[in-house]
């Protein structure tokens, strides 16, 4: 539908249920919206949320709950990644990774947010006061408590803790040391997007049962890796 003079009104109230709606919809998930200016902007006012962008409110109101919750935690996570590394401006996240952890945790979610420099930053997700919140994750690879509380016991694997290993993950090759063992798991399917998305894991059988890695190539936060995607050692 274009938007002209001729359906100023009907665009005015359409927009105004449409940011009832989404705020009603964004309340269930545990997130605060910023006030939608549609008076000014109709169908075209941005939804934030603490002043981050989230999308035009035209883009939100089709989708369903578990879409606009993934709008809004990809740019949320973003911002956080940004904010601690103090990237440049114009710096954009590049790949939205789930961590694998042990359940429970103090926070609902551990992600790696990969930058456009390869910098991978852990950030949480935690429901805090009814909120949706997000915040850097402290991660110390010498900390073997908080190693064993997020990946579990320490494993056995063909290679060893302190072995330095080339593995290969989203088309390319990283050399890092093994710093854990997890325990075995189902190699995950992957999810790709052309330039920016969520990513699950590595190409590989979904039925594989191998070890997995975690491994320290400098870069923030230890790439976890399968069994298949070391390359060579």
């Amino acid at each position: 539908m274009t938007y002209t003079r001729h359906n100023y009104v009907e665009e005015q109230r359409e927009a105004r249920l449409r940011a009832d709606q989404i705020a009603g919809i964004c309340e269930e998930l545990h997130l605060t919206l910023d006030p939608i200016d549609w008076q000014e902007s109709g169908m075209r006012a941005l939804v934030k949320v603490n002043g981050i962008e989230i999308a035009p409110l035209m883009d939100l109101s089709q989708r369903e709950s578990e879409s606009i919750l993934r709008s809004a935690r990809i740019k949320l996570l973003e911002r956080v990644a940004l904010d601690t590394t103090h990237a440049r401006s114009d710096c954009k996240a590049i790949m939205w990774s789930p961590i694998d952890v042990v359940q429970p945790q103090a926070f609902l979610s551990l992600w790696a947010i990969t930058l456009e420099t390869d910098e991978r930053v852990p950030v949480t997700e935690t429901i805090s006061d009814g909120q949706r919140v997000y915040k850097y994750y402290k991660f110390d690879r010498n900390n073997q408590q908080q190693l064993v509380g997020l990946f579990g016991p320490m494993n056995k694997g063909e290679f060893s803790v302190g072995e330095m290993i080339t593995i290969q993950e989203r088309e390319r090759q990283f050399t890092g040391e093994v710093i854990y063992i997890m325990p075995p798991g189902k190699a995950p399917a992957t999810r790709k997007y052309a330039t920016r998305g969520f990513h699950n894991g590595s190409a590989a059988n979904t039925n594989e049962v191998a070890a997995r890695y975690v491994v320290d190539c400098n870069d923030g936060f230890p790439h976890i890796i399968n069994q298949g995607q070391v390359v060579r050692s």
